[in-house]
């Protein structure tokens, strides 16, 4: 159950992994991670099946991850990655959020089982309710091209707000023309959102965003291209 709270939500140390926080109560809209509520029990297996899982990896892996740092997955949907890095990495705190209660039910229920010390909350990623420079690394797996084009820039200007001086954040998503025409494009999402999901336009929408981001690496799966992208705080 959410609990709605008048303090930032990082000073809520002891909301436990099946609670979270709930950072807003006015209604918005938002595409679901499996484009639609019906589809959210297929999509880890689906994902899994098709390498979601390897490309993951290759995500955290480029982060640098040390015992200590606070980490935060934005749009975690069921909450896959976030367990990740915990499993990898033990000794950081980490946040999933995302805007979708089920797909947090899930998340809770998948880390309740694994053991894990974590914590998901509801909202949105261009309204992150944490505290100035509260995060070492920030992460978006696969929900960039959720995002609508007008609010995308309020979003990527959220997470450099809430990253360390010194700290990065971390993307991958699909690549344009890459997975447009992919299993997983057609049953998952709509072909609009991924046509914004150029990689030109995404660094310049990191660079108004004070963000000083680049391609890292790009690789072929059975779903299409995807990309790999890193942004630091311009000026860092």
């Amino acid at each position: 159950m959410a609990i709605c709270t008048s303090l930032p939500a990082w000073e809520k140390a002891e909301v436990s992994v099946l609670e979270g926080v709930k950072m807003r109560n006015e209604p918005r809209t938002y595409l679901p991670a499996a484009g639609k509520d019906w589809l959210l029990p297929f999509y880890d297996p689906m994902v899994k099946l098709l390498g979601g899982d390897g490309a993951r990896k290759l995500l955290v892996a480029q982060a640098g991850l040390r015992a200590g740092q606070r980490i935060l997955e934005v749009g975690c949907g069921t909450g896959t990655l976030t367990l990740m890095i915990k499993r990898l990495e033990p000794g950081v705190e980490a946040v999933g959020m995302d805007p979708d209660p089920k797909a947090l039910a899930r998340a809770r229920a998948k880390a309740a089982r694994s053991g894990a010390q974590m914590r998901f909350d509801e909202g949105f990623g261009d309204e992150l309710a944490y505290p100035d420079e509260s995060f070492d690394r920030v992460f978006s797996s696969f929900m960039f091209h959720h995002v609508p084009a007008a609010e995308k820039g309020n979003f990527l200007e959220s997470v450099r707000r809430v990253l360390k001086p010194d700290g990065s954040f971390h993307m991958l998503d699909f690549e344009e023309g890459g997975g447009l025409h992919s299993l997983l494009a057609h049953i998952f999402h709509t072909h609009q959102r991924l046509e914004d999901n150029a990689r030109d336009r995404i660094l310049q929408l990191m660079n108004d965003a004070g963000l000083a981001g680049e391609k890292v690496a790009g690789r072929r799966m059975i779903f299409g291209s995807v990309a790999y992208y890193r942004a630091l705080k311009a000026g860092s």
